[in-house]
């Protein structure tokens, strides 16, 4: 795999586009809008695992046709129900690319339609690094086609489909709120 330009070449430009452009739905998610923003400005490498103090993440949400359910993995190291997702990758061209390569990749779905436009932000302590790192994760929603079969990834222990009503345990607020948000999206 090529190593990832320093300057995150047109993903970082893409994540800044992105960001500056994002309507938050709240004042919480304004000041973290402005904190990613600003983390880009200041690390010209801030798309990559390799940018220290934290990097972009793109994660996603997938809802099946119906919107009544989401599907979600039991994170092989975190140990607790989440969105799909990770880090970005140097052939991502744009953040909701690397949000909806992952989301395939993780969930073994073809076809998924993901807006351009992201869902929420989140930040959160990740051991990316000895010293720490965060992950300043960028959140889409992705739709599932009709009768849509999902595979479980070396990334999972688990891969199913819930009521969004109805997460399981354990799971938290962060993903509660990014399902809550996304189901009453339209796709």
């Amino acid at each position: 795999m090529p190593s990832p330009s320093p300057d995150g070449g047109g993903l970082h430009a893409d994540a800044v586009r992105v960001l500056r452009g994002w309507r938050a739905p709240d004042a919480a998610q304004e000041r973290l809008r402005l904190d990613f923003v600003r983390h880009l400005e200041e690390h010209p490498d801030g798309t990559w695992r390799e940018c220290v103090p934290g990097h972009i993440t793109a994660s996603t949400i997938v809802l099946d046709d119906s919107r009544s359910r989401v599907l979600l993995t039991l994170h092989r190291k975190v140990k607790a129900w989440l969105q799909l997702g990770g880090h970005c990758e140097p052939g991502d061209a744009t953040l909701a690319g690397a949000a909806l390569r992952e989301a395939s990749e993780e969930s073994g779905i073809e076809g998924l339609e993901l807006p351009p436009v992201p869902v929420r932000l989140d930040r959160h302590a990740v051991r990316c690094h000895p010293e720490g790192s965060w992950h300043l994760d960028v959140q889409y929603a992705a739709f599932a086609p009709p009768g849509a079969r999902h595979a479980i990834s070396d990334e999972s222990d688990d891969l199913r489909w819930f009521p969004v009503d109805a997460l399981p345990e354990p799971t938290d607020d962060v993903v509660r709120r990014l399902v809550r948000q996304a189901a009453g999206l339209t796709g």
